[in-house]
């Protein structure tokens, strides 16, 4: 193998590498951000309740509108978000409580069976 073989292979590696532990640092700093805002014990959104439970971020995106769906909030922010270009709309977020979020965490499971039993070890470590 050429030495320029050899470079470009190890360089890969090291992006490989650090793309790696960037993602998994940024993992971190979510779940930590996310315990330390439901222990505040204040109504927080899904969220970010189910991020601190232990689900993984991208994963609590996806079922967090399902996950609430039908749920009377128990507090109601209002937020900022930014669309394309330079428009900003100001959205409501529906915030829960720990009783409300553990209650509705007993009873939900999504069809995606892999999701589904991610779910019901969430619950069983709420219990």
């Amino acid at each position: 193998m050429k030495k320029s073989a050899i470079r470009r292979e190890h360089r890969a590696t090291r992006r490989a590498l650090r793309a790696t532990l960037r993602r998994r640092t940024a993992g971190t700093r979510a779940t930590e951000r996310a315990v330390r805002a439901v222990n505040t014990g204040t109504p927080q959104p899904v969220r970010t309740r189910l991020i601190a439970a232990g689900l993984d971020d991208a994963t609590a995106k996806r079922f967090a509108g399902a996950f609430s769906r039908g749920l009377l909030a128990d507090d109601v922010r209002e937020t900022r978000i930014k669309l394309k270009a330079r428009v900003r709309k100001t959205v409501q977020v529906k915030l829960y409580a720990a009783s409300t979020f553990a209650a509705r965490l007993a009873t939900y499971r999504p069809k995606d069976v892999v999701a589904a039993a991610r779910f019901e070890t969430l619950a069983g470590v709420a219990a």
